[in-house]
């Protein structure tokens, strides 16, 4: 008997939840039912693809060999209903968009909504996450785009750079340095750091890992960093005076105003990073997920000068073309709707 769906959605929600029992909550099914799903799966496959000796479902080698089609084979499935469905309403429905949390605070949530405004009757579904479950949210068909830091290097994404996030060294108000007009890198030697924890290997917020290595560059590796996985946390540990803080710099624009923070100009630790939109490569889009394609990629504007913390903003009308699937997506979203 060939591999049915309802057999894939029982080995996913198994994966996701945890168990079998969890999984049928999630899928309105007994745990029998589940498990008689995943026994027929298994029987096609001819591998088992859960070790259920250990109290707790987990993955066999042939489990997460599987993984990554059962996913593949669902987005597709979502992928074509949604496009279905877009045939009869192009400017209807619902798009989920995957951000970066630190994202909110930009120029990002302007154009959203942009979106929202000229597009009433559709629903958009935000999902905030670090940078590579960002990536995972899209390749898993949860999410049509996503915008996270860096270039995603999964061939079954497609990474198109929108603008470049300034990062700012930060410190308390009444910190040694705050009080000095052009503090040099050696002034840094002894400052202890709150940053996000550093990954080696991982496309996550990687500009931990450039904090690292620029620290490094100057001759202060050794320089104390306190992991804290929360920028609103490393924030207020950073205004109670626990180090200094490598920080994006449309994320903290409210303390700078408000004086609980102080920039630091120093030159040396002058950094930006990328900040891209991703989507599937071979997915099909529908009339929604374009048209918020074509507003994310217009061209960004870098921030007006005097305005601390401001984000890039959005030059109008002129759009960004970065590849032939971005121009077939602004030439379908013109034709349905305009979007300002």
């Amino acid at each position: 008997m060939p591999v049915q769906i309802d057999q894939l959605e029982a080995f996913i929600a198994v994966v996701r939840r945890g168990g079998f029992t969890r999984a049928g909550q999630s899928l309105h099914l007994s745990q029998p039912a589940v498990s008689r799903r995943l026994e027929m799966l298994e029987q096609d496959l001819g591998q088992p693809l859960f070790d259920r000796t250990r109290g707790r479902a987990q993955l066999t080698e042939a489990g997460r060999a599987f993984l990554p089609h059962a996913e593949a084979v669902l987005a597709a499935i979502g992928d074509g209903r949604e496009a279905v469905r877009s045939l009869a309403q192009p400017d209807r429905g619902t798009v989920t968009l995957a951000i970066v949390g630190t994202l909110a605070g930009t120029a990002l949530t302007g154009r959203l909504e942009r979106f929202r405004r000229a597009y009433p009757a559709v629903r958009l579904a935000l999902r905030t996450a670090l940078s590579r479950e960002v990536s995972a949210l899209v390749k898993r068909g949860e999410a049509a785009l996503g915008v996270r830091y860096f270039a995603e290097t999964d061939p079954d994404l497609v990474s198109v750079p929108l603008y470049r996030e300034t990062l700012l060294t930060v410190s308390a108000p009444g910190h040694r340095l705050a009080a000095v007009r052009r503090p040099s890198a050696r002034m840094l030697a002894g400052e202890p750091w709150v940053a996000f924890p550093a990954r080696p290997g991982s496309t996550g917020e990687s500009y931990a890992l450039m904090l690292s290595e620029r620290l490094g560059a100057l001759g202060l590796g050794d320089a104390e960093i306190l992991p804290i996985d929360s920028l609103t946390a490393q924030k207020r540990l950073v205004e109670a005076g626990f180090g200094l803080g490598l920080m994006p710099e449309s994320a903290v624009e409210e303390e700078l105003r408000l004086g609980t923070l102080r920039a630091l100009p120093v030159g040396a630790m002058r950094l930006s990073v990328p900040v891209v939109l991703v989507y599937r490569r071979r997915a099909p889009s529908t009339g929604a997920a374009r048209a918020l394609m074509a507003l994310l990629t217009e061209t960004w504007r870098p921030a007006r000068a005097g305005r601390r913390g401001a984000p890039p903003a959005p030059r109008q009308p002129a759009v960004r073309r970065p590849s032939a699937a971005g121009r077939r997506a602004e030439s379908t979203a013109r034709s349905a709707r305009s979007d300002s």
